[in-house]
């Protein structure tokens, strides 16, 4: 059994567990968290043995235990001290939560010592495995809707339904030091908007040459947001490729969730076919079980096909996850978001808030 340890003990602990529960291959040894109670409480919650030690500070939980992997659910501010922490002392698989680094040279750090010790660095991407966002890759890899030439990624955001997160949890949010980005912070393209990078980059599997953005203001959040970027052509293309993603507000409207009162909706054009992927996070809600938001649709050769067959709940994005790593520290499989990747996806998400700072298009090998 791979013997893991897990830093930090807030909200979205409750679905990176996930995969590690009733799971053969691994076992939870301790956690740790500022706040021991609350870690306390955690393991009541998920059955968890009663008899793990939790740690106020993780560096002496890594110095006291044994262990294989540490899954690392800390503010962004302290993702880079914490992996480089556990690469120096040995540590065979590192995962840690989005954004990968506050800057490029902090990424550069933490590969670095991961590279030193061997460590198998992973950034932890839950999206690319929600079951129908990987089929629609799929069907987009064996070519189903022609040569892509454009995406559209649009996240909703609303104030209202989902998980009741005290203010207190979240402050650190709002704190431009904790959560980086623009000058003032950037807790939406930097913390939610990570995904939708992820997402831009990996569907279509091509960098990115440059990208272009707005950014507007409300109660202290980078939103609305507006983002478009043009794709590098490394092979050739029917089209010319583009993308764009929106961060949308809706402030007086409840959306039903399970889990964050957010949801996203993805359109992809091929050369000779439209995809549709809806719903994300909120996947499951009432819209899920209506005929208007299947989770993919697709209208090709003059027909529309549509796919339900899937699980419809956000938490099998976090277990498939997991599982993946888990497979990626045994030896089975690579990283889906190694260390060098989430580098580049680090580079498109800063060069985005970089435009929006400055009004001007910026190339993506420029930043350093």
């Amino acid at each position: 059994m791979l013997k893991v340890g897990i830093i930090g003990t807030g909200a979205i602990f409750n679905l990176n567990v996930l995969g590690y529960l009733n799971n053969t291959d691994v076992e939870i040894k301790c956690l740790s968290n500022r706040t021991v109670e609350k870690a306390k409480n955690k393991i009541e919650t998920f059955n968890l043995n009663k008899s793990i030690p939790v740690y106020s500070d993780y560096k002496k939980m890594i110095d006291n235990e044994d262990l294989d992997i540490i899954e690392i659910l800390l503010p962004h501010h302290l993702h880079a001290e914490a992996v480089i922490y556990a690469a120096q002392k040995g540590i065979k698989g590192i995962s840690v939560q989005k954004p990968m680094a506050m800057s490029l040279k902090e990424a550069d750090c933490m590969i670095d010592a991961c590279n030193k010790s061997g460590s198998i660095l992973s950034i932890y991407e839950n999206f690319m495995f929600d079951p129908h966002i990987l089929k629609a890759k799929e069907l987009i890899d064996q070519d189903y809707i022609g040569d892509p030439s454009s995406i559209r990624i649009k996240v909703a955001m609303g104030v209202k339904g989902g998980w009741n997160v005290p203010e207190s949890a979240d402050k650190w949010r709002l704190d431009p030091n904790q959560v980086g980005g623009a000058e003032k912070g950037s807790p939406v393209l930097f913390d939610n908007g990570w995904h939708a990078f992820s997402l831009g980059w990996w569907l279509f599997g091509e960098d990115i040459e440059k990208v272009f953005a707005w950014t507007d203001n409300y109660k202290g959040i980078d939103a609305p947001a507006y983002v478009m970027w043009k794709y590098k052509a490394s092979r050739e293309h029917i089209v010319p490729q583009y993308g764009n993603m929106e961060f949308a507000l809706m402030p007086e409207m409840e959306l039903p969730s399970k889990y964050y009162p957010t949801d996203e909706f993805i359109e992809i054009i091929g050369s000779r076919g439209l995809m549709k992927i809806n719903q994300g996070t909120s996947i499951g809600n009432k819209m899920s079980n209506s005929e208007v938001f299947p989770p993919i649709v697709i209208i090709r050769d003059g027909k529309v096909e549509i796919y339900t067959d899937f699980e419809k709940d956000w938490k099998y994005s976090f277990i498939n996850a997991t599982k993946h790593f888990i497979e990626a520290v045994k030896g089975n499989k690579v990283p889906i978001l190694s260390g060098e990747q989430a580098r580049y996806v680090l580079k498109f998400n800063l060069a985005t808030i970089k435009s929006s700072e400055i009004g001007k298009e910026i190339f993506i090998d420029d930043m350093n």
